[in-house]
C-alpha cells in the first residue's frame, strides 16, 4: 500500500511531524552538499593561516 493514500487518515499532528521531518533531512542534504563543495577551501584557509603565523615568529 502507498504512503500516499494513508496520508488522509494520519492526524494533523502526524502530518506535521513528517513535513518536519522532510524538511530537517532536506536541510541536512542541502548543508553536506555545501560544506562539502567548501571544505576544500576550509582546509587551505587553516593551512594557510598555520604558514602565516609560522611565518610571523620567525
Amino acid at each position: 500500500m502507498p504512503l500516499i493514500p494513508r496520508w488522509r487518515y494520519m492526524t494533523d499532528d502526524s502530518k506535521a511531524l513528517v513535513k518536519r521531518g522532510a524538511v530537517s533531512l532536506l536541510v541536512v542534504f542541502l548543508a553536506v552538499i555545501v560544506l562539502r563543495a567548501l571544505l576544500p577551501w576550509v582546509l587551505l584557509g587553516v593551512i594557510a593561516w598555520f604558514v602565516w603565523s609560522w611565518v610571523a615568529r620567525r
